[in-house]
């Protein structure tokens, strides 16, 4: 998510602050409005004094704000208090509740990830779960930040959610412990081989200083030379393009990283290498990326452009698929629009808008046993009611999942167990990188 600078911020305040939002304030505009405006203006003048109920203005304007978004893309929406602070805890990483990102859908509370580590993830919670009751109380059909605030609580207290999976005939419940959600944004390991893996788990601040020390950590573990790094997105919702910016510009020495385009000209940038660290911090080391459905984003961005350069091999899934750029616009000291201002697109022009990032080479998850039934299932941003249209034009195979057989990943879960690897997408990542050792593995 890209904030606004303070002036525009200022600006689009004040101009929401000259909306009156009282009956008389209404009337010394009504002349001047549109007829749109007038129309609407006569539905309140109507409730106000027909209903069969007093109803506050307040109730009223908000109805008509959320309407107002809710006739445009999902990620555009009006927040305010609870809301707002939670989404500043979550830029700030740091929060108490169950660790899980969530999405409306029909009505219906839908997983799109559990953070890695979170309370959530260790009981089991998996992308593309449904969730229909909290504590035995139905939540069908509330808003999402009413049962995200239902999900949130102090920290050692249990919830009980009852799930609906899919493959599952019925439901069934989890209780899980609430936690101090402190996101870690960037962890790394080292894995035998000298191969070097750092997860991203989402873009808050400090995302490419993070990964640029964990990738000093790693040259310096290691025994000799790095081998390769896996660059883990998977599971990643985004966060701030600034920052994946600043990581894509640490693999990058020169060209463009990502521009995005609006309407209007403060909202087209163009972002190129060069502009955040200088040259490339892992140069010659073979990289791979790897991306799943759940990597949307700044994740994509990311991804997007090391594909582009051919500097590093996409592995994994197709991404989610959300191109388009939030900007936060305050509208009064507690409240704020998240409003759509831009779509973005790689360096070679692909709108990464419905499509997503398609994979150099499709990994499935073959040690998960639910991972094939979830990708046939899998809410991705072309499902969402009312997204935003790739208008650069993606051709439909695009927009399919490659259910195609390969005689690569024929492995069952039960068989990748007995072996030792639960994790096929990373395993299978640092064995192609340890037997391409020196050379360069990008497409080309």
């Amino acid at each position: 998510m890209k904030f606004a600078s303070t002036i525009r911020a200022a600006a689009l305040c004040t101009a929401v602050a000259l909306l009156p939002a009282t009956t008389a304030g209404f009337a010394q505009v009504e002349g001047r409005a549109s007829p749109e405006f007038a129309r609407l203006f006569a539905t309140y003048q109507r409730i106000k004094a027909s209903y069969v109920e007093p109803v506050e203005d307040e109730v009223l304007i908000r109805g008509a704000i959320d309407g107002m978004l809710g006739a445009l893309d999902p990620h555009s929406a009006y927040i305010d208090g609870n809301a707002l602070e939670r989404l500043n805890t979550m830029i700030d990483g740091n929060y108490q509740g169950l660790g899980i990102s969530v999405q409306m859908e029909d009505g219906a509370v839908k997983v799109v990830s559990p953070f890695r580590g979170s309370p959530a993830d260790q009981a089991g919670i998996k992308a593309g779960d449904y969730i229909t009751h909290i504590d035995g109380e139905l939540i069908y059909g509330l808003e999402i930040d009413q049962a995200v605030s239902q999900m949130r609580g102090p920290a050692g207290s249990d919830i009980e959610l009852t799930i609906f999976r899919a493959g599952r005939e019925d439901s069934f419940e989890v209780v899980v412990t609430r936690g101090v959600i402190e996101l870690e944004p960037v962890t790394w390991s080292l894995i035998e081989g000298n191969v070097g893996h750092i997860q991203v788990n989402e873009f808050s601040a400090d995302v490419g200083a993070d990964v640029r020390r964990g990738l000093m950590e790693l040259q310096e573990e290691a025994t000799g030379r790095l081998t390769g790094l896996v660059l883990d997105l998977r599971r990643n919702p985004g966060g701030s393009l600034d920052e994946a910016v600043a990581l894509s510009d640490l693999f990058l020495s020169e060209g463009q990283i990502v521009s995005q385009r609006g309407r209007a000209r403060r909202d087209t940038i163009f972002y190129d290498a060069e502009t955040v660290y200088r040259g490339d911090v892992a140069e010659g080391l073979p990289i791979i990326v790897l991306i799943d459905e759940g990597s949307a984003s700044a994740s994509e961005i990311v991804a997007g452009a090391l594909q582009d350069h051919n500097r590093a091999l996409v592995m994994g899934e197709r991404s989610f698929g959300k191109g388009s750029v939030q900007t936060l616009l305050p509208l009064t000291r507690d409240s704020a629009l998240k409003l759509t201002t831009a779509r973005y697109y790689t360096p070679s022009g692909r709108s990464v808008q419905e499509g997503g990032i398609a994979p150099d080479i499709r990994v499935p998850q073959l040690s998960d046993p639910d991972a094939e039934r979830r990708q046939r299932l899998a809410l991705r941003e072309s499902d969402l009611r009312g997204h935003l249209i790739n208008e650069v034009g993606v051709e439909d195979e695009a927009l399919t999942r490659d259910r195609l057989d390969d005689p690569r990943f024929q492995l069952t879960a039960v068989e990748l167990e007995e072996m030792g690897v639960d994790d096929f997408q990373l395993d299978y990542a640092v064995r192609t990188l340890r037997r391409t050792a020196g050379t360069n593995i990008a497409r080309n």
